[in-house]
Formats: C-alpha cells, structure tokens, sequence
C-alpha cells in the first residue's frame, strides 16, 4: 500500500525538511534509499521506497544498512548534495512528486522523488532540469545522465487530473497502532506500520522468504548428503573389491580365454561366488583391475567422508542461520540481508574470504575483481573441480600437454575480459609440460561442459563445447601476475 498525495502533504508538513542539512546519504538496496539530516538542533533519517506496493516517504527510527557494495546512486548523492542544504521540500500539487531544491557551495539542484506505484523513481537535475542522475536509470523516458526532467511542465499544461495524478478524491488513512493513539505523529505512525504490514517490507513476508530460502537449500544439501552416504556405504564394501582378486588369482587355473564369469569357492566368506570377468584379458589382468578399482575406491572414500562432514557442517550452519533470520526484526536489515543472497550465516567478510582461501587448493590470483585458480596436479585439479568451481566458472588447459586446470570464477551477467582471458591462458601454458615452448594451443569452456571419465584417473575431464586458444607466454604478463598471487 503505497501513500496517496494527502499523505505525502501531511508527511512533509510534519517534518519541516527546509533549512536541514544532508550529512549522508544510504543506499540499501536498488529501491530503497535513506538521507541521514540534521537541522534545528537533531537529526533525523528521511526515509525513500520505490518498491510496488510500499512507494512512500517518511522519517525512520529504524536503522537503514548499507548495500555490502557501494551502490551507484549513493555514491553520487554522496558526491553532489551531500553538505547541502535544503531550501524547499513540496509536492507538485496532487502529482506526488516531490521536489528538494538543494543548495550546495555556489549551485543548486533539484531532487524529485516520483512516489509512483508503478513508475517510482528519484531524479536529479540541475536547475534547468538537465538530468544529472536518477536511481533507476529509464532512457526511455529521459531518465538518465544528459535528458530532461521538469514534471512542472506537466504539471502547468495539463492541471490536476492528468495521468499519473491523483483525482484528489484520497483521504488520509488510519496507520495506526493499538494503543498507540495520540502518542505518535503520523510519521511515526507510518514507520511503525510499514515495519509489520508493508507489503515488500512485511516482517512476515519476509520471514517467510527466508524461511523458504534456508529450506530449499537445506532440502538441497540433504538430498546431496544422502547420497554421498550411499555412495560411502558403497565404498565401505570397496575391501570386497581386493577380495575378488585374490580369488581369480587362486583359481587361474580354471578361467578359460572368453570366460564371462568365474564360479569359485569363497574362502573368505564360505560358500561359492560368481565373480564378473572382461573379455579378452589374463587372470592376472582380471585380479589387477579389481585391485586398481579397490584403490580408487579407498581414495574416494575419505574424499566422500570429508564432503559428507562439510555437508552436515553447512546444514546445521543453515539451520542456525534460518533462526538468526527468524528473530530480526527490522524489515530493512533483513530485506538487505536476502537481497544480497543471505541465508543468515556470517557474511563473508574479508576474514571469512581469507579463510577461504587459505583452504583452497593450488595457487590463486586475484586480478581486479577476478579470481583465477590454478590446480598444478591431479589431485589439486580435481579438489578444484569438486568444491571450488560452478557450472558458469570458466576451465582452460593446454592442449596436447599435461597440466594445470585453471578456472576463472565468474560474475554474475558479465562476460571475461580479454586480459583476464590471456592471463588465465598463459598460466594455463606455463604451469604445463609445453611451458619450456613459450607458446602452445589451449582449450576452453564452462565447467558444465565438463564431463568425467567413468572410473578413470583422478580429475580426469572430457570437454565438450570446447573454444581453442593460441597463447603466446608474456613474461612481463606473468611477472604482473605474480604480484596478484594471493598468499596462502
């Protein structure tokens, strides 16, 4: 429930926004913004919503959080009104837009605030209505750096009534609290309301997003863990394995060449077995590949016990988290906190990356924003492959030559530099047998291409969709990237 224009009136009437000073503008997320101002002897946090459903603005008590990354929009309040003061704050008639004119050292610029349900949007501009920026960008509609905006124009052409305008037939309605009545101004009237029943900014909307956000990924690990726990019982059995071959080697005797099966006394367990045989190979063979498939499947059974232990840790970590979630109770802190992707574990702070890093295998370099990660041998290749990479990550290897597997870690709608390319590419041809060359072909493609080799060599990979790459080693590139290196 967005406000109508008689509540916004009453709004700015309560709040007296002229003469106050701007000290900080805040950026939650892309449709929330708060300034921080102070004027008359306090100071107070003037709160914007562009979401649907919940488009207003009001005094806040409530603290407004920070995006974890600096937010375009913020920065450039931060830049250019910020110290400012405000000279007027009014509604455009029954438009709902509301119109800051700030004045800052020698200049002036305007500030609207358009509280529409479905077109919300704050704009900037000069005093000649130039657009200096607007949160939601819309060229389209002139609604980004270098258009024009001066919806009093509007406003004076077409009088009240004009779309986008109110009809005037609005009145202003009951936000308040039980008990509460006569104790609180509209304004805190409103916080208070919107903190448990709006819409976007529901605590129980919210909640409820949470709590399916946690389960989904809860009901997710679950299902992995039980069939890692299938898969360890499996190899709990592998001792069976080193047991058949024991048997074909005490009965080579009697296998014949062609022989499918081979029907023996059991001498570790009593009774007779069958025990499947290939085509084509010598008793000693048979024995041999039933012992390499014992080996690998003890290898694999403390991979499988690590994975099941990590599992279970995020599971109960998940389950704290859905509970820390549960017991917010500022709307904003927990809208940013899903926003950004959060089940309520600890946020990957700078401690939690470096902490991180230091478990992963192989080397890492961190180029600008981008993480490249090199695995210099099969089994650092392979740790890589299972706990470090995702299916849009990118994989590269020198062709012809064994090596690395270098991954480039991806970021969400954007494609890989060039020159993150060519890096990750000539790490890939240094750390390989073709190094001493200084130049050799490559390929490359996303992880999801990746397909493994059934009871093949430890994180041995057939690509599909493959892109070839000549690469040319740059000694001064890979000095550059030295300096990247992360330590461990």
């Amino acid at each position: 429930m967005s406000l109508n224009w008689k509540e916004i009136n009453l709004v700015l009437s309560e709040l007296e926004l002229e003469g106050m000073r701007i000290e900080k503008a805040v950026q939650s997320s892309f449709d929330t913004l708060a300034l921080r101002l102070y004027g008359r002897g306090a100071s107070r946090t003037l709160l914007f919503s562009l979401a649907p459903g919940a488009v207003r603005l009001h005094a806040t008590s409530r603290s407004v959080p920070k995006s974890d990354r600096p937010l375009r929009f913020a920065e450039f309040l931060n830049s250019r009104v910020v110290n400012g003061r405000i000279e007027s704050a009014a509604q455009l008639g029954q438009d709902r837009i509301v119109r800051m004119v700030i004045h800052r050292g020698e200049g002036r610029v305007r500030l609207y605030a358009r509280l529409w349900s479905n077109a919300a949007n704050i704009i900037v501009t000069d005093e000649g209505g130039t657009v200096l920026d607007a949160m939601r960008r819309l060229p389209g509609r002139g609604e980004t750096g270098g258009g024009r905006y001066v919806p009093e124009e509007t406003l004076e052409q077409n009088g009240p009534g004009a779309k986008g305008q109110a009809r005037g037939d609005y009145g202003i309605r009951e936000f308040r609290e039980s008990g509460k009545e006569g104790t609180l101004s509209f304004n805190e009237h409103i916080d208070a309301w919107y903190a448990e029943h709006g819409g976007a900014l529901s605590l129980e909307k919210l909640r409820e997003q949470a709590r399916k956000n946690c389960e989904g990924s809860m009901g997710r690990i679950a299902a992995s863990l039980e069939r890692l726990k299938a898969k360890e019982a499996e190899f709990a059995a592998s001792g069976r394995l080193r047991e058949y071959g024991d048997i074909i080697l005490a009965n080579q005797g009697i296998i014949r060449d062609g022989d499918a099966w081979l029907l023996a006394d059991d001498f570790f367990r009593g009774g007779t077995i069958s025990i499947p045989l290939e085509g084509g190979k010598s008793p000693a063979a048979q024995a041999q590949a039933y012992y390499e498939r014992y080996q690998r499947a003890k290898s694999g059974e403390s991979e499988i016990r690590a994975e099941i232990e990590a599992g279970e840790k995020e599971l109960a970590a998940l389950a704290e988290g859905l509970a820390r979630l549960l017991e917010e109770d500022n709307p904003l802190v927990l809208r940013k906190i899903l926003a950004n992707g959060g089940t309520g574990t600890p946020p990957a702070s700078l401690a939690a990356a470096s902490l991180a890093d230091r478990k992963r295998p192989g080397l890492s370099f961190r180029r600008r924003d981008w993480l490249i990660m090199v695995g210099r041998d099969a089994r650092e290749n392979d740790a890589l492959l299972r706990h470090h990479v995702k299916g849009n990550d990118l994989w590269l290897h020198a062709r012809d030559y064994p090596g690395a597997y270098v991954f480039i870690k991806q970021h969400s709608g954007k494609s890989v530099p060039l020159d993150i390319l060519l890096d990750a590419g000539n790490l890939a041809i240094f750390y390989s047998k073709g190094r001493n060359g200084g130049e050799g072909d490559l390929f490359y493609t996303q992880v999801k291409y990746l397909r493994r080799v059934k009871n093949g060599k430890k994180g041995l990979v057939i690509p599909t969709q493959e892109k070839n790459l000549h690469i040319k080693t740059d000694p001064k590139r890979l000095a550059e990237l030295e300096n990247c290196r992360m330590e461990k």
